[in-house]
């Protein structure tokens, strides 16, 4: 479990499909170190996952804060 602190939530469903992962590499891309986001969205975002290990690789965390079947939840923290 990381230590980061929750400073900004993205609702991922709020935004139009060709938006949603621009908005969350930009709020990510936001947080200071030890800062975290969380997102909430509608399935799994694990492609995201993919995503953000080959564009930020060494800098972020990624935990499951709730896991369906209807709404995952994600704390993704800077390092």
């Amino acid at each position: 479990m990381s230590a980061n602190t929750i400073t900004k939530t993205v609702r991922v469903t709020e935004y139009p499909p060709h938006l949603k992962h621009k908005v969350i590499f930009e709020t990510f891309d936001s947080l200071n170190p030890s800062e975290a986001m969380e997102i909430i969205n509608d399935h799994d975002p694990r492609p995201l996952h993919y995503q953000f290990d080959a564009t930020r690789r060494g800098i972020f965390t990624w935990e499951y804060l709730e896991q369906g079947p209807d709404v995952f939840r994600i704390k993704i923290g800077r390092l």
